[in-house]
């Protein structure tokens, strides 16, 4: 039966990128805003057996900037779909075979982490990328979790926001997988591939809940690592209470 699933599932996410992927480029042809990046991110995370929710406040629909926990690539799924945000991810997607082309669908903004020399260029293509109103999601740890406790917030790309290009809002967001957090999580030593077919096999459909909180002025925080700290401890805090 767990193969069944993941064949299923697979089968729908081929069909889904098929649909999807040629009326994009008809429409991006024509000079027309694509919706089709943000529908196909929504209707992916249902064929991989997930039920998206948003609850809280309303998401802010341009000039935001989502700062999120991070779990799983279910997250880039749901939240894209949700939302319709651009992502801030590391470089090594580009690269990656069919993902990369995909995420340079949805303009993913690559970066390089681990070279510190380059972040005043990376802060400047977050900038640019900006000024296009799409709205920016950023999962500040850096990597994965799993789920139980969030990691220390990398700080530097924090620094586009100060001072803010124009009247942009952060808006935290707490992706709550519930009792699936072991499920998505990757396990120590897990290969992509492997974590994939452990989610896609699975029995039964999970509830995701995007807890979108307040969101807030980052002019009003002096430096970049206040502003993290900040972001931080209001979604640690809502994930305390909702634990509680």
């Amino acid at each position: 039966m767990a193969l069944l699933r993941l064949l299923w599932r697979l089968s729908l996410l081929i069909a889904i990128t098929l649909w999807h992927v040629p009326l994009h480029l008809v429409t991006r042809w024509s000079g027309r805003p694509s919706p089709w990046p943000r529908l196909f991110l929504r209707r992916a995370a249902r064929a991989a057996g997930f039920d998206v929710a948003i609850a809280g406040a309303e998401p802010l629909r341009h000039d935001v900037f989502f700062i999120a926990n991070h779990l799983s690539w279910i997250d880039i799924l749901a939240l894209g779909g949700a939302t319709g945000c651009a992502f801030i991810a590391k470089d090594s997607v580009r690269t990656a075979p069919l993902v990369g082309w995909l995420a340079a669908q949805n303009n993913t903004i690559y970066v390089a982490r681990e070279r510190r020399g380059a972040v005043s260029g990376q802060i400047e293509s977050v900038r640019a990328a900006m000024a296009t109103h799409q709205p920016i999601a950023l999962f500040p740890e850096g990597t994965t979790g799993d789920g139980t406790a969030l990691l220390p917030f990398k700080s530097s790309l924090f620094s586009v926001l100060l001072p803010p290009p124009r009247a942009i809002r952060i808006q935290p967001v707490v992706l709550d997988y519930g009792a699936a957090n072991r499920l998505v999580a990757w396990l120590d030593g897990e290969s992509g591939l492997a974590n994939a077919c452990r989610i896609l096999s699975a029995p039964g459909r999970r509830r995701l809940v995007l807890r979108m909180l307040t969101p807030f002025d980052p002019g009003t925080h002096p430096d970049r690592k206040i502003l993290a700290a900040e972001a931080r401890r209001r979604i640690e805090e809502s994930q305390r209470s909702a634990s509680d």
